[in-house]
């Protein structure tokens, strides 16, 4: 049974935030009670819609258990009962899911790393392809991705890019991505038609504010130096470079992608922040739960977490045992949804399970 408590409050919760809304608020405090009031509402009619259900159900059953009641409204009201009893049930999964504890993450945006693994040029090209995938399932969301740095492979793709993907509910939908990408296909350069195997790692953090995590300036080693690689005479004149070094984890980041030292510095300080919150998260995480690796999402990067099969045109997520046969539609970004979707089922079944557990 549903906490009708909780649920008390929730719908008490709404009803204030409506109410204050009426009033005159400053435009910070009306930004966060929208924002508040938007998440509450598909709750609340959900809530609303159940206990109506529920009220429905108590009719049918004293018009049933009524004497006085006729032969036809009585089979009447047993045929409808079924179906309203399975509409509550569903009503009621969709109310414990929304109650399930939010990560306070999940509306972040994200860093998103990957870099190429074994296989050499042929994993360089699997890692921009597994970039153009989430760069195309961004659009869909309506997110925007900047490219932050970016080490091209010396056949096309990316031996490493790091974007900054900005959108709400970002991280909610990508952190399940993290982990080693598998691919087997029959590369360009392959003239005997024999299939590879190579891979990739996507690493993908949410984007960790300064209120997040203090970092004290002691901990940091910054050196300025001169960029390397294509930019003709600019990279020769100009110390645009930045490497930080976070002395107590040994996190390292280098920054040399815009001419600006500033530009450089303020993006290595983000992705800075980012890896060192992820890490404590993990460390976090793996002291809570022994057995986290069996579940999804325990955020081990070096988990192979999925195989894209070329020649058979599927995509299999290891971690749920679940295969698509549609790689084309994935790899487009279009399909990678139905991915996303069935990990954050599984996900939130497991949570359910563990909630159930400890009731």
């Amino acid at each position: 049974m549903l906490p009708q408590a909780k649920l008390d409050v929730l719908l008490a919760r709404h009803a204030a935030l409506e109410h204050e809304l009426l009033g005159q608020l400053s435009s910070d405090a009306y930004v966060r009670a929208t924002r508040e009031l938007s998440e509450l509402s598909p709750v609340v009619e959900a809530v609303k819609a159940w206990r109506a259900a529920g009220e429905e159900i108590a009719g049918i059953d004293a018009m049933i258990a009524d004497p006085a009641t006729d032969a036809d409204m009585r089979a009447m009201a047993e045929s409808e009962r079924p179906a309203l009893a399975a509409k509550q049930d569903a009503l009621e999964q969709n109310i414990r899911v929304a109650l399930l504890p939010k990560d306070a993450m999940d509306e972040r945006n994200v860093v998103l790393e990957i870099r190429a693994g074994t296989g050499g040029d042929e994993a360089s090209l699997f890692a921009g392809d597994l970039f153009r995938m989430y760069e195309r399932f961004a659009a869909l969301q309506g997110w925007k991705v900047e490219v932050i740095s970016a080490s091209e492979g010396t056949m096309g793709g990316y031996k490493e890019i790091i974007a900054e993907v900005r959108g709400r509910g970002a991280y909610a939908k990508l952190k399940f991505e993290s982990g080693v990408h598998r691919v087997q296909r029959v590369p360009d350069t392959e003239a005997s038609g024999r299939i590879h195997t190579s891979a990739a790692t996507v690493a993908v953090l949410p984007e960790a504010e300064e209120v997040d995590l203090h970092i004290r300036d002691e901990d940091l080693r910054i050196e300025t130096m001169r960029a390397q690689g294509a930019g003709g005479q600019h990279v020769n004149k100009t110390e645009s470079a930045i490497r930080i070094t976070h002395i107590p984890t040994g996190i390292v980041v280098n920054m040399q992608d815009s001419r600006s030292q500033h530009k450089n510095r303020a993006s290595a300080m983000n992705i800075l922040r980012s890896r060192i919150y992820d890490a404590e998260r993990q460390r976090i995480d793996s002291e809570r739960s022994a057995d986290r690796k069996g579940q999804v999402g325990s955020g081990d990067r070096s988990e192979r977490i999925r195989t894209y099969n070329f020649p058979q045109g599927r995509v299999t997520d290891h971690r749920i045992n679940l295969t698509l046969y549609k790689l084309p539609q994935v790899i487009a970004g279009e399909a990678l949804g139905e991915l996303v979707d069935a990990l954050t089922t599984e996900h939130q079944a497991a949570l359910l399970a563990a909630e159930g557990a400890s009731a």
